[in-house]
């Protein structure tokens, strides 16, 4: 049976997080944009509406909703800007989901629930100066010595660095395992540990409102009680979280590429040429079609996405697929909004250029655009087949 009503549970959501985002955020995102100024307010006003715990289930302090329900909230973000959706991408579809499937019971007590909660930010540090797509050669190390692993390394291009207090954290353990990528391991490492240090990454094209920076880890000791999984287990740990990562990813690209046409029929029927509103052009119609269908089918598509999560399905190829093609179609929108907007859209006195700098950034990160052609391209040639996790994503119950 497929149903594409929202529920009343989810239309209240819905409505909440806008209202929400187009009162605390709208009014002062341009200038904290314009001055790459993280504002921890809009973080805990997220937490008061229980964004920060909303997939997972109220015995750890979340609000026990589900995957469409995230999705639309990370729309409704991200309709205002791509900072206020990393927040959801990182503390919840990353960090929070890996310690929801990955974390024993004594885990998910002492790290996701005070996550949920918004008492603690989680963070995700799988990213390195020579490991981007290839996970495999993170350089990143952890050696096991008596009832500690000593961490040593550093990660780069982590939202929300230099305000987390909580990191899940992926090394080698094995650095002469073949092959390479199942040596690494996944630790949950706190800010408070001796040798956690952090610094920001300043004048990013995109995504200026958000914190991003990088995280040196110098013989920093973390008990054997933090490793996530087991050793040996962190890439299939990694790629899981990733899933969940990126499905957050696609349904905020859904958001921005709607503010973008939103942004752009306002202005098309205000602007004036050759006597008529332009929006009575027809290549400016062409354009404003173009948007249309691709916020469209990208809402499809992450809400297949969204369902198969519910009920528990693997997912990873169609989450791939919605990350590609939602990312795709907000980077296109933001490109033909500025085309709208002509002179005007190469000028911050409108957000159409912070949208495609923001756009820009999301066709690269959780997984860039030829990654995820060369994994739907590997699907479809029968080269790439999931086999089953120990720990499979739980799917979602109803409280």
């Amino acid at each position: 049976m497929i149903d594409f009503e929202l529920t009343d549970e989810q239309k209240a959501l819905q409505e909440a997080v806008r209202e929400w985002a187009q009162k605390a955020a709208a009014p002062k995102i341009a200038e904290l944009d314009k001055k790459h100024k993280y504002d921890p307010s809009l973080v805990r006003g997220m937490a008061e509406l229980g964004l920060l715990g909303l997939p997972f289930p109220t015995k750890y302090g979340g609000a026990g909703m589900d995957w469409i329900s995230l999705a639309l909230a990370c729309e409704e973000l991200e309709y205002v800007d791509t900072s206020l959706r990393v927040v959801m991408s990182v503390h919840v579809g990353l960090s929070g989901t890996g310690l929801y499937q990955w974390g024993t019971e004594e885990q998910r007590e002492k790290f996701l629930e005070p996550q949920c909660r918004g008492e603690k930010i989680g963070a995700f540090g799988l990213t390195e100066p020579g490991a981007g797509s290839d996970v495999a050669s993170l350089r990143t190390t952890a050696k096991k010595d008596g009832d500690f692993y000593i961490l040593n390394g550093s990660k780069t291009w982590i939202s929300l660095a230099d305000v987390a207090d909580q990191f899940l954290i992926f090394a080698k353990t094995n650095p002469q395992a073949d092959p390479p990528h199942r040596g690494i391991s996944a630790f949950l490492v706190e800010r408070k540990f001796k040798g956690v240090s952090t610094r920001p990454i300043k004048d990013k094209l995109g995504v200026r409102a958000g914190n991003t920076g990088e995280i040196f880890l110098d013989n920093v000791e973390v008990p054997a009680d933090n490793l996530i999984g087991e050793e040996g287990e962190g890439f299939k740990i990694a790629m899981s979280c990733l899933d969940n990562g990126r499905f957050t990813v696609a349904a905020g690209a859904v958001g921005l590429a709607r503010a973008a046409l939103d942004a752009s029929i306002k202005y098309a029927k205000e602007r004036k040429t050759f006597g008529k509103p332009i929006a009575e052009h027809q290549l400016v119609k062409e354009m404003i079609a173009e948007m249309v269908r691709g916020i469209e089918t990208s809402r499809l598509l992450v809400y297949r996405a969204g369902w198969m999560k519910n009920k528990g399905i693997r997912n990873t190829r169609e989450t791939s697929l919605a990350k590609w093609h939602a990312c795709d179609v907000a980077l296109k929108c933001a490109d033909m909004a500025i085309e709208i907007h002509g002179a005007y859209g190469y000028s911050a006195e409108f957000p159409v250029e912070r949208f495609w700098r923001n756009a820009r950034g999301a066709v690269i990160y959780e997984g860039t655009r030829e990654i995820h052609k060369l994994i739907q391209a590997n699907y479809a040639l029968g080269y790439r087949k999931d086999k089953p996790l120990r720990r499979e994503l739980p799917p979602y119950l109803p409280e």
